[in-house]
């Protein structure tokens, strides 16, 4: 049995930034175990490469949500990756921090130390922005680049004009002073190559002689002796494993992300008691929030007919397919260099909302229904819209006492009022844009939600046949005050009541941000790796 100082389980976006950072000093030593394999998948590193990884279940876990009360019956499938890197391994390359006031919202919520300002320095020392960015909010010289797409699109063009004609400006910065407007995204790529986690953080740390990484380590319990972790328990291979132990001396750390980190935590009997009786798993802690108050955000993608132009949808098929696999080998350039997101969109669903509370993306491709990541025959636009800041909550829990079955996963879309409202809104400015004069000359048709949803009533109808996740899942093991009812983690994202344990990743955000959140992921991994070595925090 080996003994580190430090076990963190999951390299996946907080993982692999905590093992960096933490490993800086040669003293320490640390474990990262990861269930899944290498990132050696060619289809990882290549960006248009998200449409085969989104099923790959090798790299994949593949989760599945519970049907909820507006997904029309639907169980909506849930990737996440299982690979070093984690989702940031898979996803759609997209940099979106959020907005200042969600971090001050944290902070209002008894969280010191995490307001724009107090996690600001953070976002900048983890950065190396190419491109446009006003040095009070970006910064230069880190690990992770950000670039602006550098594709320049008739039909994006022609949607951002669509924008602005309706009063809502083009802005060069959405991570800047302040994210309104519309324009192209910025992301994760580099000279045609997906900058995962993996790639910016975890591959110097893994050079270093007091790291080892783990892969096809499927952590099965942590280990207590009283009320303090010690180790963790894995599977090595997976399901049908030798068991494997690795202590900690100090501390471990938790980055399984929003699914499998309370997945954890109720295994080795933290959590709910009546849950976890339920499947005959001793109770070591109770902990009644651990996996509640799931959050995510809910899109229905509105479809336009194209003419006149060809789309992403002729362009990545047959013939000219090959012509951009070429094109992308010799200059990393073209189709295979895109993101399944083009432009995005952040603006008012109505008069009264003092911040924006829409984001749309739009891409000038088309998906099959039911399908994501799977390119329509016919050439098409998509637009899709969300509510940033959704009241819904819902839960993730143990559907057994096997360390190997999926959790129940419930998100409980639309379940609040004010969320239905405000998608509603959305799909409604969705069509305003997709009928405005600058895309008159390449719209054909609108084929989804149609002409004849007219009403608040069968805008709602079709956002419950059509809606699906945005892969943003968050909030389960919130950071908050230990007198709160909903806390699981303390603001240095220690659990509640326990020793040596903490839990660094999107789990810990007490409330979903404004954004994507790949980002903000890093950002708790960053700061969280100053919490764990008490270091003063970041100054500006």
């Amino acid at each position: 049995m080996e003994t580190f100082d430090y076990v963190i389980v999951g390299a996946g976006s907080a993982g692999c930034v905590v093992a960096n950072r933490l490993s800086e000093d040669p003293s320490l030593t640390v474990c990262v175990l990861e269930a899944g394999p290498r990132d050696w998948h060619p289809y990882i590193h290549l960006p248009a490469g998200f449409i085969k990884t989104f099923y790959m279940k090798s790299i994949n876990w593949g989760y599945q949500q519970e049907p909820g009360p507006y997904t029309g019956g639907r169980s909506i499938y849930a990737p996440r990756g299982k690979t070093l890197g984690g989702s940031s391994s898979i996803n759609g390359h997209i940099y979106n921090r959020g907005q200042h006031q969600d971090f001050d919202t944290w902070a209002q919520m008894g969280n010191r130390g995490w307001s724009y300002q107090d996690v600001l320095p953070y976002f900048k020392r983890m950065e190396k922005r190419i491109g446009f960015g006003e040095d009070a909010y970006r910064g230069r010289d880190g690990a992770l680049t950000v670039t602006t797409m550098e594709w320049k699109d008739t039909l994006c063009e022609a949607f951002m004009d669509g924008a602005v004609s309706l009063g809502i400006p083009r802005n060069p910065d959405y991570n800047g002073a302040i994210q309104e407007g519309v324009s192209y995204v910025q992301r994760t790529i580099q000279n045609g190559r997906r900058v995962s986690s993996a790639t910016a953080f975890l591959r110097l740390a893994s050079k270093r002689p007091n790291v080892a990484v783990r892969t096809h380590a499927h952590a099965t319990q942590i280990i207590l002796e009283g009320k303090r972790a010690v180790g963790v328990r894995y599977a090595k291979g997976g399901r049908g494993g030798a068991p494997v132990e690795v202590r900690a001396r100090k501390e471990v750390i938790l980055s399984g992300g929003t699914y499998n980190s309370p997945q954890l935590l109720q295994l080795s009997g933290i959590g709910n008691p009546e849950l976890l009786r339920e499947h005959g798993i001793e109770v070591r802690h109770a902990l009644n929030s651990v996996g509640e108050g799931l959050q995510d955000h809910y899109a229905p993608r509105s479809v336009g007919r194209v003419k006149n132009i060809k789309t992403v949808n002729e362009l990545a098929r047959g013939v000219s397919l090959w012509g951009e696999a070429l094109k992308w080998a010799a200059t990393r350039r073209g189709v295979l260099s895109l993101s399944p997101t083009m432009v995005y969109c952040f603006w008012h669903s109505g008069e009264s909302a003092e911040s924006s509370d829409l984001q749309m993306t739009f891409t000038p491709a088309s998906y099959k229904e039911g399908v994501q990541g799977q390119l329509e025959d016919e050439p098409g636009m998509t637009i899709a819209a969300w509510q940033q800041r959704p009241e819904s909550r819902g839960y993730v829990r143990i559907r057994s006492a096997d360390p190997f079955a999926p959790p129940i996963i419930q998100t409980n879309y639309l379940a609040a009022e004010l969320d239905r409202r405000v998608v509603v809104a959305g799909m409604k400015l969705a069509r305003r844009i997709m009928h405005s004069a600058p895309l008159a000359p390449y719209l054909a048709y609108e084929d989804f939600p149609g002409p004849k949803v007219q009403s608040d009533e069968e805008f709602l109808a079709a956002a419950t046949e059509r809606g699906t996740t945005t892969f943003h899942p968050g909030c389960t093991c919130r950071m908050g005050p230990a007198d709160s009812t909903w806390a699981v983690v303390d603001d240095n994202l220690r659990v509640h009541g326990l020793q040596g344990l903490r839990v660094i990743d999107a789990s810990v955000m007490p409330r979903m941000i404004s954004a994507n959140l790949n980002a903000a992921t890093l950002m708790i991994g960053d700061k969280g790796s100053d919490l764990i070595m008490g270091k003063a925090a970041r100054a500006q």
